[in-house]
């Protein structure tokens, strides 16, 4: 079946450059969220412990279970809380905070402007008065940008927000709680990171989201995906290939079949408007839902090296190129 290569070496010089932007690998936190964006939960675990990273995200007490081993502290985003000496949760809305358990770690999210999470700055006093009497135990302070990828204004107004409320939290006595708002993208822009981590995502995978006219912070992308040969054969001129007879063969050719489908997460896309693999080769007619055809012979054909060129072909955004292959695909380390 079609597989997976991770490039360990592609994947440490993308930490090496974060770890400069933000002082220190110990102020990287890795997110492994959905299955590490598709690269693969414990694999990328594995790979960043072994670098020398210390801290995950993750959205799910599962996931948080399945790399509990591999590291210092797990912060989980969006599951429910439970006790855990390895474990913080993000606490979203005030309401929750009247009914976890004591002695759970919790990181209280601020809505400072994206509007999706978070309690708002207005009821922070609210929030931390609940945490002070029921003796929560409040480990962190977070907020989320919404547009640190985008040249505008955005990322300063957000951090000022976010500065406002670290001082409001510090002055109500919470000296030891830390703080963090950096995305990849927030830390790539950032000239002076002087926060406790930095949340690093699409960064770590080898993706650089932001536009020109920002530090050109070069990246290495991480996986590519491959496919194997099922089958060829040698077709004539008007032959036609596949569901609804989409592609004709303009003249004789080989044509071969390869083990990769939108069942495996690969998208279907138009087949009047073929996606070519990294060889240049085009996907002939539609893509079913366990294989693709190719003109030639080879015996393996790399589909994706670069997710964000196949991002741009099919209307998306890297995050979901990889994020959607399917956990199923075998993943394997390569150097």
């Amino acid at each position: 079946m079609a597989y997976i290569l991770i490039d360990r070496g592609n994947f440490y010089h993308n930490l090496n450059q974060l770890a400069l932007k933000a002082g220190s690998k110990d102020r990287l936190a890795v997110v492994l969220k959905d299955n590490a964006y598709g690269h693969g939960l414990r694999l990328m675990g594995e790979l960043s412990r072994d670098y020398g990273i210390r801290e995950a995200v993750v959205v799910t007490n599962d996931e948080a279970d399945q790399i509990s081993d591999l590291f210092d502290h797990i912060l989980v985003l969006g599951d429910s809380p439970r006790p855990s000496s390895r474990c913080s949760y993000a606490v979203s809305e005030i309401g929750l905070l009247r009914w976890i358990e004591p002695g759970v770690l919790i990181e209280l999210k601020v809505d400072t402007g994206m509007h999706r999470n978070g309690i708002e700055p207005e009821r922070l006093e609210e929030a931390l008065e609940i945490i002070r009497k029921r003796k929560l135990r409040l480990f962190g302070v977070i907020t989320h940008y919404r547009s640190a990828d985008e040249l505008t204004s955005e990322y300063f107004w957000q951090k000022k927000r976010f500065d406002e409320v670290k001082k409001r939290v510090i002055d109500a006595g919470f000296s030891e709680t830390r703080f963090h708002s950096h995305n990849s993208a927030a830390l790539l822009r950032c000239r002076n990171f002087d926060e406790d981590i930095a949340r690093v995502g699409i960064a770590i995978y080898g993706y650089n989201t932001l536009p020109k006219g920002f530090e050109g912070v070069e990246l290495k992308p991480v996986l590519s995906l491959w496919a194997r040969r099922a089958s060829t054969r040698r077709l004539q001129e008007g032959a036609r290939i596949g569901y609804g007879g989409e592609f004709t063969a303009d003249r004789e050719m080989p044509v071969s079949t390869y083990d990769l489908g939108y069942g495996d997460g690969w998208p279907r896309g138009r087949a009047s408007e073929p996606y070519r693999t990294a060889e240049g080769k085009a996907i002939l007619g539609r893509v079913s839902m366990d294989f693709i055809s190719v003109e030639g012979e080879a015996d393996r054909i790399c589909v994706m090296e670069d997710a964000r060129r196949a991002a741009r072909h099919f209307g998306t955004i890297c995050y979901e190129m990889t994020t959607a292959l399917m956990p199923t695909i075998p993943r394997r380390v390569v150097d």
